[in-house]
Protein backbone atom coordinates (compact mmCIF):
# COMPACT_ATOMS: atom_id res chain seq x y z
CA UNK A 1 0.00 0.00 0.00
CA UNK A 2 2.79 2.39 0.85
CA UNK A 3 4.46 2.04 -2.51
CA UNK A 4 1.16 2.70 -4.27
CA UNK A 5 0.59 5.83 -2.14
CA UNK A 6 4.07 7.13 -2.97
CA UNK A 7 3.46 6.55 -6.66
CA UNK A 8 0.16 8.39 -6.40
CA UNK A 9 1.93 11.37 -4.80
CA UNK A 10 4.59 11.40 -7.51
CA UNK A 11 1.95 11.31 -10.23
CA UNK A 12 0.09 14.16 -8.47
CA UNK A 13 3.24 16.29 -8.42
CA UNK A 14 3.96 15.63 -12.05
CA UNK A 15 0.33 16.39 -12.90
CA UNK A 16 0.55 19.66 -10.95
CA UNK A 17 3.74 20.51 -12.77
CA UNK A 18 2.08 19.74 -16.10
CA UNK A 19 -0.82 22.01 -15.16
CA UNK A 20 1.63 24.77 -14.17
CA UNK A 21 3.47 24.42 -17.47
CA UNK A 22 0.22 24.51 -19.44
CA UNK A 23 -0.93 27.58 -17.50
CA UNK A 24 2.39 29.32 -18.12
CA UNK A 25 2.13 28.55 -21.84
CA UNK A 26 -1.43 29.88 -22.01
CA UNK A 27 -1.11 32.95 -19.77
CA UNK A 28 2.57 33.73 -20.38
CA UNK A 29 3.59 33.56 -16.72
CA UNK A 30 7.08 32.88 -15.40
CA UNK A 31 8.18 29.26 -15.04
CA UNK A 32 11.72 29.89 -13.82
CA UNK A 33 13.66 29.29 -17.00
CA UNK A 34 15.27 32.74 -17.04
CA UNK A 35 12.97 34.20 -19.71
CA UNK A 36 11.24 37.56 -19.20
CA UNK A 37 7.51 37.36 -18.64
CA UNK A 38 6.38 40.98 -18.24
CA UNK A 39 5.02 40.47 -14.72
CA UNK A 40 7.34 43.19 -13.43
CA UNK A 41 5.86 45.74 -15.84
CA UNK A 42 2.31 44.78 -14.87
CA UNK A 43 3.09 45.31 -11.18
CA UNK A 44 4.30 48.88 -11.75
CA UNK A 45 2.00 51.79 -11.02
CA UNK A 46 0.35 53.33 -14.05
CA UNK A 47 2.06 56.51 -15.24
CA UNK A 48 -0.97 57.98 -17.05
CA UNK A 49 -2.59 59.85 -14.13
CA UNK A 50 0.73 61.39 -13.08
CA UNK A 51 1.52 62.57 -16.62
CA UNK A 52 -1.98 64.01 -17.03
CA UNK A 53 -1.58 65.97 -13.77
CA UNK A 54 1.35 67.89 -15.32
CA UNK A 55 -0.93 69.54 -17.89
CA UNK A 56 -3.83 71.90 -17.30
CA UNK A 57 -7.25 70.61 -18.19
CA UNK A 58 -8.70 72.62 -21.07
CA UNK A 59 -11.73 74.73 -20.23
CA UNK A 60 -14.71 73.56 -22.21
CA UNK A 61 -18.49 73.69 -22.35
CA UNK A 62 -18.71 71.00 -19.65
CA UNK A 63 -16.98 73.26 -17.07
CA UNK A 64 -18.33 76.68 -18.13
CA UNK A 65 -21.46 76.99 -20.30
CA UNK A 66 -20.58 80.60 -21.24
CA UNK A 67 -17.11 79.67 -22.48
CA UNK A 68 -16.49 80.23 -26.20
CA UNK A 69 -13.49 78.43 -27.70
CA UNK A 70 -11.43 80.97 -29.66
CA UNK A 71 -10.29 78.30 -32.13
CA UNK A 72 -13.88 77.38 -32.99
CA UNK A 73 -14.82 81.06 -33.34
CA UNK A 74 -11.87 81.63 -35.68
CA UNK A 75 -12.96 78.72 -37.89
CA UNK A 76 -16.55 80.02 -38.04
CA UNK A 77 -15.37 83.48 -39.06
CA UNK A 78 -13.11 82.02 -41.75
CA UNK A 79 -15.96 79.96 -43.21
CA UNK A 80 -18.23 83.05 -43.22
CA UNK A 81 -15.53 85.05 -45.08
CA UNK A 82 -15.09 82.28 -47.63
CA UNK A 83 -18.87 81.94 -48.09
CA UNK A 84 -19.18 85.65 -48.90
CA UNK A 85 -16.61 85.15 -51.67
CA UNK A 86 -18.26 81.88 -52.82
CA UNK A 87 -15.28 79.72 -51.88
CA UNK A 88 -16.87 77.24 -49.46
CA UNK A 89 -16.84 73.50 -50.10
CA UNK A 90 -19.81 72.48 -52.24
CA UNK A 91 -22.57 70.25 -50.94
CA UNK A 92 -22.52 66.61 -51.94
CA UNK A 93 -23.37 66.27 -55.63
CA UNK A 94 -22.76 69.95 -56.45
CA UNK A 95 -19.06 69.76 -57.29
CA UNK A 96 -17.25 70.46 -60.59
CA UNK A 97 -18.09 67.08 -62.05
CA UNK A 98 -21.83 67.51 -61.42
CA UNK A 99 -21.81 70.94 -63.06
CA UNK A 100 -20.20 69.55 -66.24
CA UNK A 101 -23.14 67.27 -67.02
Amino acid sequence: ERVGGAQRRMSTLSRAQKVAQAASRIFGTHIGNGLQSGRKELRKNLAGPKIMSWYQRPIGKDLDPLFVDPEVERKKLKIERLARRGKVTPKKGEGKRAKKK
